[in-house]
């Protein structure tokens, strides 16, 4: 919960000193503070540097006299922060605005004093959850609707089998039939934001101005839209976000003066810059303020027939950390068509995730769209000339663009500023909204889809082409195929089993294939095209991470100018002839000024809408019967956000936990535990871990084995020895031992004498999984940025082929360690119990790095399998605590210059090849691991 703070009252003091000099004289405007100066500097005059004729460069600069300053209250810096200061854990000072101080509220809008107790929420009995009769019915309704997803056909049957089943009880089912499941959804109260529409067709004078009219211009076109102000309020009033919602913008400084910390959006510049503007009227003090992110896109669904195309407007709010606008179904809606009151003079009372009420102020954050829609929201085009507009054609803002359409024809405006005159920004009269710069950085398209896809990928080929001809491109490219085909298994690796050939590329699959591309073309093209596309990728995954800071700003300045320094291989090769004139690639340039502006790009892109079409859109046509299916999409929206929102309402008085899942198996175990097993069988793995969470709960602390799951093997030592092939298992166990049982001993286990070990003669229990927890919030993980992974050691994977993940783990004394870890192979998981006291243990094959750098075009570490001897026949292995491990590794292979054989299969790869890079790029947390 944020800490109150006391309004700040407007200085005393308002004595412009400081004068703006630029252009000698020519600018006659004055300031009070060098921050106000500063953001004079950059808003007024950082285009001056625009190609332009003498005349318009003229008009242009007197208009933007008269343009009033925008920075009339700025306190000044040397100002006491002392009582807005607040600290974290990491040493991370917080300093809230002073003026937009979000001071909680009465209902009526009065503030209230600080300490003020919360207002009482509605109270619940443990068994209401009303509308619906009981919990069972609830559950099965969120089951059929927002789980399963079922037709109104397959819910209709299952009602009539199940009636059938309770005929002889004199019982029937939660529902009978499709009508009163829905109408008891539709009876919940909460997030009941209605479904409008209006109409529209071409004007008259349009038909007319046309001797030919098109079908287009006598169509009738359909807006649906909901009420945004309602939608927003659901958001804000959500107990959900309550811990992770900023009410203030802030600054973050990191400890020791190393500078500022930029994460969630409340952190940004532009969120500090609109509060300074905003507080220049007395009367905003002590409201919040609530940024809108507003995104729009076009998804299709296919049918036999032909194409359903839809243009969607989505709506968030800034307020919420970016690690809850992923994971949270909430934190981002579907409106359909935004109808914000342009001017908002008046804030408005609402209540917020802790549960007060606070007076807001809203105002349009951020808009994410790609290129093509960027040019289409701000009608303007990039004005800087190929070949090269990395130079820069200048910065666009409000006040300039304004002066131009004011003061030159349409001709002018086009030919010398690339402005299109005769329409204007949907911006254009918002307050504090300048859509030139409300332009979000977008991952999705710019970096995964756009440069590396559309661009990297497709230029690599028509290298090959170009070089080797078409039938030997075509034999490179299917070796490239099959490197990717075999790269080694992997949690949630989305696999290619016939490389890269399938016509429909997705997000998903882009994302994919960046993690393991880069090693299967090394060998194949120039040592300067793998820096290229190794310094993108490093661009890439640096831009996502969930913090950013001066030190990866500086690394993202370094990956750009190394990807510009080798890119030019792809033309000095043919390949880009005329240069490298591509807008998404251009935007590389801006990401580091964007970053500054509106905090971590990551989870404030495009990707946030893609993956909501999926729920808003697809999944819901699905569901319907296909005829005229807006209106029945529309309609499981709502029944969907009434679902979603009465199942956190029930979570936050404490009716729903624990959940239905563990009461019900719990029942069924005390009346016969094999049912468990049977039933838990076929369900999904969520539901799994969340039933062994509640009954690990319940056990003692000697049984916790370190979330290992499923014996297997002989337990016997002797045996169990000679089935894996491991002769020193019993003596690597003794060695073990000795290091736990004497921690001030060498921890080098080589080194120990067999003789000075603990003798065992008890029993192992094996296992073929572990589960590693670890922080990771740049990596899809959950709100509080925990990322859960399954390392796997079992002799057969889904009743297949062996699979035996490498992994992060502590090193030992006489093993190489990359950044502090070392790199080794499970060959077993199990556990030994020693003296009363149990051991989860991982028998590992240790690796050794190559070098004492990574490999210098790729990036990336290489490292071998390492022996005791020179013919590889004593392997270096040891007996670890379960508790070394970090996570899981991904290795691929060095496959150099020659082409892999067709018998090489994914989960044998890591036999088969004696190098391997450790592959940074296989997700953001191993990226920073291995850096």
């Amino acid at each position: 919960m944020q800490k109150d703070v006391p309004t700040t009252p407007v200085p005393a003091d308002t004595t412009f000193k400081l004068r703006c000099h630029f252009y000698g004289d020519s600018c006659k405007r004055s300031f009070k503070s060098t921050n106000s100066l500063t953001k004079h500097m950059r808003s007024a005059h950082r285009n001056e540097a625009l190609p332009r004729k003498a005349r318009i460069a003229l008009q242009v600069r007197e208009a933007l006299d008269t343009v009033p300053d925008s920075s009339a209250f700025e306190q000044d810096e040397e100002m006491s922060w002392s009582e807005y200061d607040d600290e974290d854990d990491e040493g991370i000072t917080r300093r809230y605005h002073p003026g937009l101080s979000a001071r909680p509220c009465d209902e009526k809008g009065q503030l209230l004093a600080k300490d003020t107790p919360l207002p009482p929420r509605s109270v619940r009995a443990l068994d209401d959850f009303s509308p619906f009769d009981n919990r069972t019915q609830f559950e099965m309704a969120d089951f059929l609707y927002t789980r399963s997803k079922m037709s109104a056909k397959n819910i209709a049957f299952l009602s009539i089998l199940w009636a059938a089943t309770l005929v002889k009880y004199d019982d029937s089912p939660p529902f009978l039939g499709t009508k009163p499941l829905y109408d008891k959804v539709d009876s919940i109260p909460l997030s009941d934001v209605a479904w409008n529409m209006l109409s529209f067709t071409a004007s008259n004078s349009l038909q007319d101005a046309n001797p030919v009219r098109k079908p287009w211009m006598m169509a009738t076109y359909d807006i649906w839209y909901r009420d945004p102000r309602a939608i927003i309020h659901n958001m804000l009033a959500n107990p959900d976000f309550d811990g992770e919602f900023d009410y203030t913008p802030m600054r973050e400084h990191l400890p020791k003066d190393a500078g500022l910390h930029r994460k969630n959006f409340m952190s940004s510049d532009w969120a500090w810059d609109q509060a300074d503007e905003i507080a220049e009227n007395p009367k905003t003090h002590g409201l919040m303020f609530v940024p809108i992110i507003l995104s729009s896109d076009k998804t299709t669904v296919s049918v036999a027939t032909g194409q359903n195309e839809y243009y969607l407007l989505y709506a968030s709010i800034e307020n919420v950390h970016n690690n809850v606008r992923r994971a949270h179904w909430n934190a981002v809606a579907l409106i359909g068509f935004f109808a914000i009151p342009k001017r908002m003079e008046t804030p408005e009372v609402v209540r917020c995730p802790e549960g007060h009420f606070h007076k807001a102020m809203y105002g349009i954050g951020p808009y994410i769209a790609d290129y093509p829609e960027q040019v289409l929201l701000a009608y303007i085009v990039c004005n800087a000339e190929p070949p090269d507009i990395d130079k820069g054609g200048g910065f666009r803002w409000k006040a300039h663009t304004e002066a131009i359409i004011d003061q030159l024809e349409f001709g002018e405006m086009w030919e010398g500023y690339s402005v299109v005159g005769d329409i204007t920004p949907f911006t254009s009269e918002f307050p504090c909204a300048d859509i030139h710069e409300l332009l979000a950085p977008d991952i999705l398209h710019q970096l995964i889809k756009g440069t590396f896809k559309d661009h990297l990928v497709s230029w690599v080929e028509e290298y090959l082409v170009k070089i080797h001809g078409r039938p030997e491109a075509d034999r490179i490219l299917a070796d490239i195929d099959r490197r990717i085909a075999v790269a080694p298994p992997f949690s949630n690796l989305r696999r290619f089993p016939e490389g890269r050939g399938f016509k429909q590329w997705t997000g998903d699959d882009s994302k994919a294939l960046m993690k393991v591309w880069l090693p299967a073309i090394a060998g194949y093209v120039p040592a300067k095209m793998v820096k290229a596309i190794s310094a993108f990728l490093d661009f890439c995954y640096i831009a996502h991470r969930n913090v950013h800071t001066p030190d990866s700003i500086k690394q993202l300045d370094d990956a750009l100018r190394h990807f510009h320094k080798h890119r030019i291989i792809f033309q000095t090769s043919g390949v880009r002839p005329a240069g490298f004139a591509l807008p998404r690639q251009h935007s590389l340039m801006h990401y580091k000024e964007l970053i500054i502006m509106y905090g971590a790009p990551n989870r404030l892109c495009s990707s946030i809408t893609e993956s909501k079409h999926i729920k808003a859109v697809k999944e819901p046509w699905r569901q319907s019967n296909k005829y005229k299916a807006l209106g029945q999409i529309l309609l499981t929206n709502q029944r969907l956000d009434k679902l979603a929102a009465i199942l956190h309402f029930f979570v936050s008085s404490c009716v729903a936990e624990p959940s239905f899942l563990v009461v019900g198996v719990g029942q069924l175990r005390a009346i016969n535990p094999d049912l468990e097993d049977m039933l838990l069988n076929g369900c999904p793995s969520e539901d799994k871990d969340e039933v062994m969470a509640a009954k690990k709960k319940q056990q003692k602390p000697a049984e916790d084995l370190g979330d290992v799951d499923g014996p297997a093997h002989p337990q016997n030592v002797q045996m169990l020895s000679a089935y894996i092939h491991q002769p020193q298992l019993l003596e690597l166990i003794q060695r073990f031992l000795r290091v736990q049982t004497q921690p001030n001993a060498s921890h080098d286990s080589i080194q120990i004498r067999l003789d000075q070990c603990p003798i065992y003669r008890g029993k192992i229990y094996t296992y073929h999984s572990a589960t590693a927890t670890y922080f990771a919030p740049s990596d899809p993980c959950g709100v509080g940025g925990m990322h859960r992974e399954h390392i796997r050691g079992t002799p057969s994977w889904y009743h297949g082929s062996p699979r035996f993940d490498c992994v992060f783990l502590e090193p030992e004394q006489n093993c190489d360690s990359i950044n502090r870890f070392g790199i080794a192979r499970l060959k077993l998981l199990f556990s030994i119990k020693h003296q009363s006291v149990s051991y989860p243990c991982a028998l590992v094959h240790w690796y050794e790095v190559l070098g004492d750098a990574p490999d210098n075009r790729t990036g990336m570490w290489i490292i071998k399998l390492k022996f005791h001897d020179r013919r590889r026949h004593n392997p270096h292995v040891s007996v670890v605590h379960l508790d070394t491990l970090l996570r899981a590794a991904h290795l691929m292979p060095c496959f150099g210059r020659s082409a892999i054989g067709v018998d090489i299969r994914a989960h044998y790869a890591l036999n088969r090849f004696k190098a391997f890079y450790l592959n940074k790029y296989i997700d953001h947390h191993a990226c920073r691991v291995s850096n």
